[in-house]
């Protein structure tokens, strides 16, 4: 698992390379999740995540909660076909903003 964070204007941009499981998702979550500051704004790119399992799940579920809580908002980008199933069916689209790709996410945050 790769992480590389990077600031865009007042938007936090965080982008992930490699499979978000049991094994990486603690080291995501202790990456991103400070990042969550009053009116913050996230942007997770996701382009290359082949796959995330339920741990990964819980990861950006704990990120949207503090996020929220902070009156901030997050959007997740470039989100594969398999990855928006999995996260319809089990509702966690319901919580997520999502864009196609970093500039639309980008331009989301900003309104």
């Amino acid at each position: 698992m790769e992480i590389n964070i990077r600031t865009e204007e007042e938007i936090k941009v965080v982008e992930l390379t490699g499979d978000i499981d049991a094994n990486t998702a603690p080291k995501v979550s202790e990456q991103i999740l400070p990042l969550t500051t009053p009116d913050s704004k996230i942007l997770v790119d996701m382009t290359n995540v082949p796959y995330m399992s339920s741990a990964g799940l819980r990861t950006l579920l704990s990120l949207y909660r503090q996020t929220q809580a902070k009156n901030g908002k997050v959007v997740l980008v470039g989100l594969s076909e398999e990855l928006q199933d999995t996260m319809s069916v089990t509702g966690f689209l319901d919580f997520f903003t999502t864009a196609t790709n970093v500039e639309s996410g980008i331009v989301t945050l900003k309104e």
